[in-house]
């Protein structure tokens, strides 16, 4: 028996927020691997250059703007890669938002916004391209979780409610979407430095805090979390349905350090 292949070439790749970050990493990572990567975010020129990137592994891609906010953006995305290069087998979504303010002053205009973005924004993404998969009987989805999925972290009350309801929602689609091909799965990073994150993380005691609670004491390097995505769009994880892969140094298994 030969064991699963890791090689994603001959797939196509549509990775939501993926033109910086986290999202940029694991664009690169499926390209790597042989994907056709379709990076998408709300910039052309952010869109352009990482599109850019892809190619230069040999892989094709699409110059495709979209805003997880408006489904109708998704949809046309949906469609010029379809038209473009066939079908959508794999969907990652990274697009995300945070904005530290203490509860008692958070207003429910931010809260919303937040909301709409990593919560509605993963839903819409996972209906538009899902719902393509479906219909074609297969498909891998990986959604991105986070630490505050499983622990708070202070002053973020609308990011660590809308990462949690994204592990709920995984498994939902997990449980629907699973027996018709379509594994629908999640990666939970622990602390990588992103535009999202550095105000929050360098020069700060919070910073500092993350890193000591680490057990590898560091913040994680964006390529650490490529392979467990090209993992999860390859057959070699044909079984895995509904998890959670928590990629943190240690972070959530680690109680006292010293």
């Amino acid at each position: 028996m030969s064991l699963p292949s890791l090689s994603l070439e001959g797939r196509v790749a549509v990775v939501i927020g993926g033109t910086s970050g986290i999202g940029l990493a694991l664009a690169r990572g499926l390209a790597e691997a042989g994907a056709d990567v379709v990076p998408t975010a709300r910039r052309r020129e952010h869109v352009e250059a990482a599109a850019a990137e892809v190619e230069s592994f040999g892989r094709r891609s699409l110059r495709v703007t979209a805003d997880v906010t408006d489904r109708s953006s998704l949809e046309a995305a949906l469609a010029a890669c379809v038209a473009e290069l066939g079908r959508v087998d794999v969907l990652v979504n990274c697009a995300a938002c945070t904005k530290r303010t203490p509860t008692l002053d958070l207003g429910e205009e931010e809260w919303q916004r937040i909301l709409d973005t990593n919560l509605t924004g993963t839903l819409r993404a996972c209906q538009v391209f899902g719902r393509h998969m479906l219909g074609r009987g297969s498909g891998r989805i990986v959604n991105i979780a986070s630490l505050a999925s499983t622990v708070a972290l202070l002053e973020v009350a609308a990011y660590n409610a809308s990462k949690a309801a994204v592990v709920a929602l995984t498994k939902s689609l997990a449980l629907e979407w699973g027996p018709r091909g379509v594994n629908v799965n999640a990666i939970a990073p622990g602390v990588f430095r992103t535009p999202l994150n550095q105000e929050l993380l360098d020069g700060t005691e919070r910073g500092r805090e993350l890193v000591a609670r680490t057990p590898l004491k560091r913040y994680g390097r964006m390529e650490e979390l490529q392979g467990v995505c090209v993992l999860l769009a390859s057959d070699a994880s044909s079984f895995v349905n509904g998890e959670v892969v928590v990629v943190d140094g240690g972070f959530l298994a680690s109680g006292v350090l010293s």
